[in-house]
Formats: C-alpha cells, structure tokens, sequence
C-alpha cells in the first residue's frame, strides 16, 4: 500500500468512525429506512403488484436520494471551512486528492450500509416469490451508484459555500436537473412542444433516471456504469478545483 492509498484509507476510517460517532448517522438510517418501507408497500403498491420483484421499491431511490444524500453530504466541506479546520488539513502532509477521496468514500459506505440495511424487503420479495437474483443485484447497484453520483453533487456544492444549507438546497436543484433531464413525463412534454427526437435523446442521457432504470430492469450496461463514474469524476475533480482555489485564496 503505497502512501496516497494509506491516506486515503486512513482519513475515510476517521470519517466513517465519527458518521456512527454522531446520533445524526442513526436518525438517517432510521429516516432512509422509514421512507423506504412506506414509498416500497404504501407508495408503490407492493403486495398489488402480484409479482416478486424490487421494482416498488427501487423506483423510487432516485428521488428519495435527492433529498436525503444532500443532506448527508451537505457538511462534507461546509463544516470544514466553517470551523476553519479545512486550514489545518491545508497544513497536512497530506494532497488534497487524498483527503476528498477519503471524505467520498466514507460517505459513500455510510450511505451503502444504509442501503444494506434494507435486506428486509429483499428477503420478504424472496419469501413470497422466486425472483431473479441477478436482476436484484442490479438494482441495487443502480441505487448504489445514484447515490454515489449525488453525494459527489453534495461534496462539490458544499466546497462552495460555509452555509450547509445553501449546499443543502444547491445540491437538490443540481439533482433534480439530472433527474428531469430523462425522465419520462418531462421528456413526453418536451416532445409535444415540438423539440426533435434527437435533441430530446441528447439531453436524456445525461440524466441519472435513463441509466438508472436500465439496472433496476436487469440490464447490466458498461455505459451507464461509466456514466454514473464519470458524473462522479468530474464532480469530485471540480470539488478539488474549488478547494484549491479556496487554498490559494
């Protein structure tokens, strides 16, 4: 293990220590895990569906991330330069790439083991039915990977400001926009005010929605998992230009 690799292990187990440190990690998990059971049986008319699958409960990830990772992502960098500790991870020997990988990776568990911690539904679905096991591990690395692609958002927006909840909000618009962008209803209506086809193609494949639904189908494509890393890269690589300017400012 080379020494940047070290750094980055080293400050993502601190950052992870002190999420489980914080009675705000469980009420997030307790939060995530409440919306999930109600927008899965309530929501999304699970036992109506008359089929075994995780279709009612992965549909709607995409919107409840876009609330729920911003505001765990949202005092990544805000706290930081609020307290003015950024100042002393400055000071460190340590490169700035490393310290925004280690803080990303961190989150990106926490945010992975709430996700596990939904095994009850995969059990349940598994109880009543015999559903495709592949199509099930698809669909929860299509959530897994939305939630990576947001919490990257969330790490960008909250470099640029101290006010966590402006970072908050500026992440939940910036999501928002990606989920609009492919989103069917929005897509239809562009369509009938007369945008052509190809444009409409266009922008929707940028959109998390048109990558995010071919997983949850059981469609495992390169490109969508490209896609989502490099949403992921460019933010993360704009996180770094942000604190640098921050750094030589």
């Amino acid at each position: 293990m080379n020494s940047s690799t070290r750094n980055i292990y080293t400050i993502a187990k601190r950052e992870l220590t002190g999420y489980f440190a914080s009675p705000v990690a469980y009420v997030f998990i307790v939060i995530f895990l409440l919306l999930s059971g109600f927008f899965t049986f309530m929501m999304g008319n699970y036992f109506q569906r008359d089929e075994a699958s995780l279709a009612s409960f992965l549909i709607w990830h995409p919107w409840l991330y876009m609330f729920l990772v911003p505001a765990a992502g949202m005092r990544l960098w805000s706290e930081e330069r609020r307290s003015k500790t950024i100042e002393l991870l400055f000071t460190m020997p340590i490169s700035t790439t490393s310290v925004i990988a280690g803080k990303f990776i961190a989150a990106w568990v926490f945010l992975g083991i709430s996700l596990a911690l939904t095994f009850p539904i995969v059990v349940t679905t598994m109880y009543l039915g015999n559903p495709d096991g592949g199509v099930m591990i698809s669909g929860y690395l299509g959530s897994f990977l939305v939630a990576g692609t947001y919490l990257a958002i969330a790490s960008m927006t909250s470099a640029l400001t101290r006010n966590q909840v402006v970072s908050f909000i500026t992440s939940v618009v910036v999501c928002l926009l990606l989920i609009l962008a492919g989103w069917p209803p929005v897509t239809r209506l562009v369509l009938k005010w007369g945008a052509g086809s190809e444009l409409v193609d266009f922008v929707a494949a940028f959109s998390v929605m048109t990558h995010f639904d071919s997983l949850q189908r059981g469609v495992v494509d390169i490109r969508d998992i490209v896609y989502f890393l490099t949403v992921m890269a460019f933010a993360l690589f704009t996180t770094g230009v942000i604190l640098k300017s921050h750094r030589a400012g």
